[in-house]
């Protein structure tokens, strides 16, 4: 029977993944029929259990959920699971009544051809990529059978990062309902000991937390286990539905008598750097502020709050100076000052009488914070055992004076020359965040994102206490010439208090009796090198001690650092080097069965019955994107549609009314509907017609049989077709079919398919689309599937927005008179004012099908002749464009 059972899913490109791990079940009310607690709509799931191993910081985790359908009737379960975007994938299993699925990581492009295949025979194939600020979102969902049982297994790995002093294991939980047999339990093996080890849940209060929660750690080996019972799990005593609901977080730390710890197993070892006790090496820093319009309002006024508390951690051993930017580049001082309590004073009030203006020079920006740290250190202006640091924050793109981003990057690469960090802000998502990463990476760096919400100051301010505190500058990390290979990264341009400097490797001669490693760097006062030295049978002796956890761990830690770095180096690489690199992350992705940016995972998975999958009540998450879609429907907010032949529909609120025209244009001619120079976005459709190829102007009806929506801002492009969606992420390609039912969330966009219905498209708050598929049937001797496109929220879109549609999203009037007679005695003829035109028009109606795509809601409105002549800006072959991007 197992062999009749073959259609592909697909779980694509999840580089990252916390752990919720929890069926979504469909809430419709159960019938008469008693069943147990804990079942929601027939479904119950009786166990979910998040298991965490560390070792060594590296984290080995498994999320199972069992469900059984106690139900009548076939019904379909959905798993969520939420993982740290720096997690890796290693296998995903689905089990019903005993039959075992597992997964195999493949190139991106074999399981994308195998994806296809799928597809193309009708197959359900299932990814779902979501992402919040920590987050990723994996979901996939298979039908179950009456009285059937099924088995979810998915295992990530990650090494966990020491931040702020302490290592964090982030865990997502969200059962949805009651689960009889609910438990989170870690095992943590740190040889250097434990020295602090907490757990905490923001979803209920310490005095529950308690009661389910048990801790512990002594020497080497630490625990944490919840494990709510049913009644501790309802969100009020006589509640059915569960508290469970948010952020699990367990923290820990290790005993640092000595700065450095090596591992070895098997031939590999893994380095661990952190010392303690050092006095802070003072530093140079530059902020580099963006005020141009964009970030007016609350953008500006988190900026300010933020600079102002860091300036009151500045310390007095610092320099410092800030740089404002719009059309122009202004300066606080002309060189860089101490940070001394009148200075400090002064620079306060400099904050808050910044004001924003004009536009994005980046690149003058840039190049005047560095020359003055560069003249700054040629001048001897500052201590000569100091660090120099440039802090650049931005909302936006380059848009004057320099704008190329390679140019700039260039520009910037040349003047630091390799000698200080340049860390870049990124605040929202209408941003070049790629180039913004890369030019980072390249001057030893990082970039981070800045989310536009009410924490955002509180955001800028946690970065700056990563980097306030740099205790060694120039750091290398060296090994016996000869003894080792294959080695991840072992030079860094600073060691910031509370972080951890990791190196692993391979040793080439296992045999050996000793191994030793230096850590060189300069300090505030002196330079220093610690020194590590390992008796290799006293660490085989140790190595019996782990018996409880996973032998190999060292070679995955290392094999996931090397990957990981191996990514970020492939950023900024080009041409062979760059293909040299992805060869290798690939080579290791496959060997170590991570899903990386560069593999997939192929799980096969029982067949959907069509009929029964049709009839199934849909996941909650599905019915939430339908109830959000209606509340855009009252009258009084504008709203602007194609569908159909291809008919326009311009709601127009003031009026109560509807403006309504159709494009008449041969089949491939694609047609600008929106385009807005300002966010981004644009909107372009190709029209197909049917398929007997009827020529005949006056009697062949044509539609929109391709979409094309893109983002220039967050380099992102998706083309809709009746068949199938295609995500572009900058190279990275996604697909998915309409028989999916998927939600794709990343910064600044979510994109939702319904099964077989509509998508939603979302970029940010403000501009929402929703995209409609209309199915004929398939031996129809004319009609072919077609797309309808509706634009639900446009009002983030800004004044200079244009196209067929998007030149309406600005407030116009028009006013009707001399209604009369036309020669269809049902639809009236009537004279039409507008754009500073006289024409005459017709009262008809059209459909909107968002609410049902059968039958769709009928829309009165006034009928503009000879394609929306008068009505749309010029005449409608200005809108016309060679191709879909």
């Amino acid at each position: 029977m197992a062999s009749a059972w073959r259609p592909c899913l697909i779980l694509a490109l999840l580089s990252g993944l916390a752990a919720s791990g929890f069926p979504r079940i469909p809430s419709r009310p159960l019938g008469k029929r008693s069943l147990p607690e804990g079942v929601v709509n027939g479904i119950e799931v009786y166990s979910t259990k998040i298991s965490c191993k560390v070792t060594s910081r590296f984290a080995h985790n498994v999320v199972t959920t069992r469900a059984v359908n106690r139900a009548d009737t076939a019904k379909e379960v959905s798993f969520d699971v939420e993982l740290p975007k720096t997690a890796f994938i290693t296998n995903f299993t689905l089990t019903i009544d005993g039959v075992t699925y597992p997964g195999n990581v493949k190139e991106k492009e074999v399981a994308k051809k195998q994806y296809e295949k799928a597809v193309s025979q009708g197959k359900t194939a299932g990814l779902v990529k979501a992402s919040g600020r920590k987050l990723e979102k994996f979901t996939v969902s298979v039908n179950v059978a009456a009285g059937s049982k099924v088995t979810f297994e998915l295992t990530y790995e990650e090494l966990l990062k020491r931040h702020k002093g302490k290592y964090e294991m982030f865990l997502k939980v969200q059962p949805k309902q009651l689960v009889k047999h609910f438990e989170i339990e870690a095992d943590i093996y740190e040889p250097q000991g434990i020295s602090s080890l907490d757990a905490e849940a923001s979803f209920i209060t310490n005095d529950l937390l308690g009661s389910a929660l048990t801790k512990s750690f002594s020497g080497k080996k630490g625990r944490v286990s919840f494990k709510p019972s049913m009644d501790q799990q309802r969100s009020c005593p006589t509640c059915t539905d569960s508290l469970i609901n948010g952020d699990f977080i367990i923290t820990y730390d290790v005993n640092r008598e000595s700065p450095a710890n090596v591992q070895i197993v098997n031939g590999y070892f893994v380095h661990f750097f952190a010392p303690q006790g050092l006095p802070v090496v003072p530093k140079s820093v530059v902020f580099v502020i963006d005020v141009s319009g964009s970030m007016h309002g609350r953008k500006m006024e988190q900026t300010k709050d933020a600079l102002l508390k860091i300036l009151e951690d500045m310390k007095q051993e610092d320099y410092l100076n800030f740089i404002l930017f719009s059309g122009d580049v202004t300066t606080w001082k002309d060189n860089l000052v101490q940070a001394t309590p009148e200075n400090i004073e002064e620079a306060r009030t400099f904050v808050k009488n910044i004001h924003d203006r004009g536009m994005t020079n980046i690149n003058d920006a840039l190049l005047r914070a560095i020359s003055m740290l560069n003249k700054a250190r040629e001048e001897h202006r500052v201590p000569e055992r100091s660090t120099s640091i440039v802090i650049m924050l931005t909302d936006g793109d380059a848009n004057v004076g320099e704008s190329r981003p390679e140019k700039i990057q260039e520009n910037v690469r040349n003047a630091i020359g390799g000698k200080f960090p340049l860390y870049n802000l990124g605040f929202g998502n209408n941003l070049n965040y790629n180039f913004l990463e890369s030019m980072a990476l390249e001057n030893h760096g990082l970039a981070r994102r800045i989310y536009e919400d009410s924490d955002a100051n509180v955001q800028l301010q946690g970065f700056y206490e990563e980097v306030a505190n740099p205790l060694l500058t120039g750091v290398e990390v060296e090994y016996p010439e000869n003894a080792i290979q294959d080695l991840t990264q072992n030079a860094y341009h600073h060691f910031y208090d509370g972080s951890e400097i990791v190196v692993a490797g391979r040793l080439l001669d296992e045999d050996m009796n000793n191994f030793k490693a230096d850590v060189k760097g300069h300090g505030a006062t002196n330079d220093l090198t610690f020194t590590e030295e390992v008796d290799m049978k006293e660490m085989e002796k140790a190595l019996k001690e782990q018996d409880y956890i996973f032998g190999n761990y060292i070679e995955r830690l290392w094999a996931y650092l090397t990957i990981e770095q191996l990514l970020e180096k492939r950023k900024n690489a080009h041409g062979e080097e760059k293909e040299n690199l992805t060869a290798q992350a690939l080579d290791l992705s496959l060997k170590y069965h991570f899903v990386t940016p560069l593999t997939s995972m192929v799980v096969t998975k029982p067949e959907d019955n069509e009929d029964q999958t049709a009839i199934a009540d849909k996941p909650g998450e599905v019915a939430r994107s339908m109830a959000y879609l209606t509340s855009y429907q009252p009258p009084q907010i504008p709203y602007y549609y194609v569908d159909g032949d291809p008919h326009f529909i311009i709601r127009v609120p003031q009026k109560d009314d509807a403006i309504c025209f159709n494009i008449d244009e041969d089949p491939g001619t694609v047609l600008r509907l929106i385009q807005d120079p300002v966010t981004g976005l644009t909107v372009n459709g190709q029209i197909i017609g049917d398929k007997g190829g009827n020529s005949d102007p006056k009697t062949r009806k044509t539609y929109f049989g391709k979409l094309g929506i893109a983002s220039a801002h967050m380099d992102f492009r998706m083309e809709v077709t009746p068949e199938k969606v295609t995500l572009w992420n900058g190279a990275a390609q996604s697909t998915f079919s309409w028989l999916d039912t998927v939600t794709i969330s990343q910064d600044g966009l979510s994109v939702t398919i319904n099964r077989k219905k509509n998508m939603v498209v979302s970029f940010g708050d403000g501009v929402t689309f929703v995209v409609i598929l209309h199915q004929v049937w398939k031996k129809h001797p004319v009609h072919q599937d077609f797309l309808g496109f509706y634009v639900v929220d446009s009002h983030r879109m800004s004044a200079q927005t244009h196209g067929l549609l998007g030149q309406f999203f600005h407030p116009f009037d028009f006013e009707v008179s001399d209604i009369h007679p036309g020669s269809d005695p049902t639809k009236p003829d009537a004279t039409m004012v507008v754009k500073y035109h006289r024409l005459t028009v017709t009262r008809g109606s059209q459909k909107d099908y968002r609410k049902d795509v059968s039958v769709g809601t009928k829309v009165a409105c006034w009928f503009v002749h000879n394609n929306g002549e008068g009505l749309i800006d010029g005449v409608h072959s200005d809108y016309i464009i060679p191709e879909l991007f």
